[in-house]
């Protein structure tokens, strides 16, 4: 009897471990290289969520058509079903919403993100349209590279403070944010704490996951 009990908690053991779903991590490249600095950076910070249970779906923002902002303000209308602009977003929306996580990754252009960063940034306007606590509870993890030596000449700290302003106004938290110098495609893999500190950051990411 108690064998067979056993058994039993044994078995709903294993489907409550079966029911459990990965949390998601979606990952929104932004430099118009898909093996670029900034790339591999998200890719390491990836491989540490994965580390830390987590599934991972890489989007390269620079394969999709996204339209700029139109200001028509039809996502904030009492109502609204979305963005007004029938493009990529409309994919990308349902999958913003359904993840637990943002890895962000840009390179620095001309001292701040690269345009397709931005431009994703701003159709995010329209998020709040889908659900009002669209970005509650969200972790986000920022990566990105710059060519100057300096994260201050370069502009690289104008594109993460917008990063800051945006997702504390959002309601979302970065969980942490990497970033560093390389010009060639695939410096950055030289900088071997930085890209530690990335693949930790993603581990990082991960457990923080409610």
């Amino acid at each position: 009897m108690k064998r067979e009990r056993r058994r039993v908690m044994a078995g709903k053991s294993v489907r409550k471990e079966e029911n459990k779903e990965a949390k998601k991590v979606l990952a929104l490249l932004g430099s118009p290289r898909k093996k670029g600095n900034s790339a591999i950076l998200a890719a390491q910070i990836a491989k540490g969520a994965k580390a830390a249970g987590a599934k991972v779906e890489t989007v390269f923002l620079h394969g999709l058509k996204i339209a700029p902002c139109n200001s028509c303000y039809a996502c904030q209308k009492k109502g609204s079903k979305g963005c007004a602009i029938k493009d990529a977003m409309q994919d990308l929306y349902p999958k913003l919403l359904a993840a637990d996580a943002w890895v962000i990754a840009s390179p620095v252009y001309w001292f701040t993100m690269s345009a397709q960063t931005k431009l994703f940034m701003d159709r995010c306007f329209a998020l709040l349209a889908y659900g009002q606590d669209a970005f509650a509870g969200k972790r986000i993890a920022i990566a990105m590279s710059y060519g100057d030596a300096d994260p201050f000449a370069s502009g690289c700290v104008n594109a993460l403070r917008t990063f800051q302003d945006a997702f504390r106004y959002a309601g979302a938290k970065i969980v942490g944010m990497v970033y560093g110098s390389a010009l060639g495609a695939g410096e950055i893999r030289t900088n071997e704490p930085l890209m530690k500190a990335a693949e930790d950051l993603g581990k990082k990411l991960g457990r923080s996951l409610p």
